[in-house]
């Protein structure tokens, strides 16, 4: 199994009344509340946290594009990958990823992963979500009931700008350029670097990946009971597309919490994990199912997006009732797994089996979690969890991950010398 260290970088100072006295995290939160000077603190924090995840051993860091919110200060993950592809070494970079509908041309998105997969040296795993309606539809103004064909049309010149070997010309409803010849060109080229994508349970995604033969990642805030449901469906229609259950097909998001004994864990992880599901998930209900944004199908087949439960929308609220944001709760609800490594071991290996997943993304750091904590959930995740469930599924083959240049050819002296200025 694959284990992912995966960052939301989480504005971490948002005010202990922050649900009760503004509408939203997302869109329309004022801009009053961020402090660029304390977010320079942040980032550095942040990026410090990933690369230390990548030095402990994890398979992969992980992060993804989200605007105009202080749940995720990432608009542009590629920035952030750029910099960990120069300052790691092995681990596979995971952008979960560019939203493909917001770019303009979409080929901006196919030139910056190809220098990401340069710089890196072949370690580039390529996200393409659909993207949030907050920031899809309200932050950047696209229309719901055309987004679908935005983002297919933007994959499909994507991904001929990577493959194409000659200069072509590419017609499509939103986007027209008379000449595509991308430089760079990704290292990984047969024919591409892996292709992920990050969804909430929409049918129509189950069955594009399975068509493309792409990874399909449910990142769920809600943890693995939540997300029990959701990863049968997609199993279900694997099977009815007569596809095989290798779970390496598959990927989810988990939270967990880590420590010496169980007490200890409650003790470290109350706050940030209260902090993330009472502050950075209060999403107005207004931005959270935009017409036209929900397939006919998925609306169908009764899946909820995770935005509307974080939203609390009154359709789940009448079907459901609960969105906990105290700590038992929390970890009643399988949102948080939280334990000695002993009892986390056994959960992330249930987690695993239940769901048939196997590239496990970890959020080891959430809410207002301090650097101090990150790191020490990190390494006795490491340490101590790790190596007891890195065996799983030894009989599947991952063939969506990357193909990284040989650490010999990384490492080779240039044969090209420029020449010296004459003495």
């Amino acid at each position: 199994m694959k284990l992912m260290w995966f960052h939301l970088m989480p504005y971490t100072e948002l005010p202990e009344d922050f649900n009760k006295t503004h509408p939203s995290v997302w869109v329309d939160i004022h801009s009053s509340l961020f402090d660029p000077k304390r977010a320079h603190h942040m980032y550095n924090d942040f990026m410090d946290e990933l690369e230390f995840a990548a030095d402990c051993g994890f398979d992969a860091v992980c992060v993804n594009e989200h605007h105009s919110n202080g749940y995720g200060l990432m608009p542009s993950p590629n920035l952030i990958a750029s910099s960990l592809a120069r300052r790691t070494t092995d681990t596979a970079i995971c952008v979960l990823g560019n939203s493909l509908a917001l770019y303009n041309p979409p080929t901006r998105v196919a030139e910056e992963f190809a220098m990401i997969d340069c710089i890196s040296g072949g370690r580039l795993i390529a996200g393409f979500p659909v993207g949030s309606p907050m920031d899809t539809c309200y932050a950047y103004g696209q229309n719901p009931s055309l987004l679908r064909e935005r983002y297919l049309e933007a994959h499909d010149l994507v991904k001929k700008a990577w493959t194409e070997k000659d200069t072509f010309t590419f017609s499509g409803r939103f986007n027209q350029q008379r000449y595509v010849n991308i430089w760079p060109r990704p290292i990984q080229n047969d024919p591409h670097p892996p292709i992920w994508i990050p969804g909430g349970g929409s049918i129509e995604t189950w069955h594009w990946c399975a068509e493309m033969d792409y990874v399909y990642c449910y990142l769920s805030y809600y943890g693995y009971k939540a997300g029990l449901t959701t990863m049968q469906g997609f199993w279900n229609e694997m099977d009815k597309l007569g596809k095989d259950r290798n779970p390496y097909r598959a990927g989810f998001l988990q939270f967990v919490g880590v420590a010496e004994t169980r007490e200890q864990a409650l003790e470290l992880y109350t706050e940030p994990a209260e902090y993330f599901y009472g502050r950075c998930l209060h999403v107005d209900p207004r931005f959270a199912t935009p017409p036209g944004y929900t397939t006919e199908a998925t609306q169908r087949a009764g899946i909820q997006s995770m935005v509307s439960r974080a939203a609390n929308t009154a359709s789940y609220q009448s079907k459901l009732a609960m969105k906990a944001t105290g700590m038992k709760e929390i970890v009643d609800g399988g949102y948080v797994i939280i334990g000695s490594p002993d009892e986390v071991v056994e959960q992330i290996r249930h987690v695993a089996t239940s769901l048939n997943v196997g590239h496990l993304m970890l959020l080891l750091q959430y809410g207002n979690m301090s650097k101090e904590t990150t790191k020490y959930n990190t390494r006795l995740f490491a340490e101590k969890v790790m190596p007891r469930v890195k065996d799983m599924f030894p009989e599947w083959e991952d063939k969506w991950w990357p193909k990284p240049m040989d650490k010999a050819q990384r490492a080779q002296v240039p044969a090209f010398a420029p020449r010296l200025a004459a003495e």
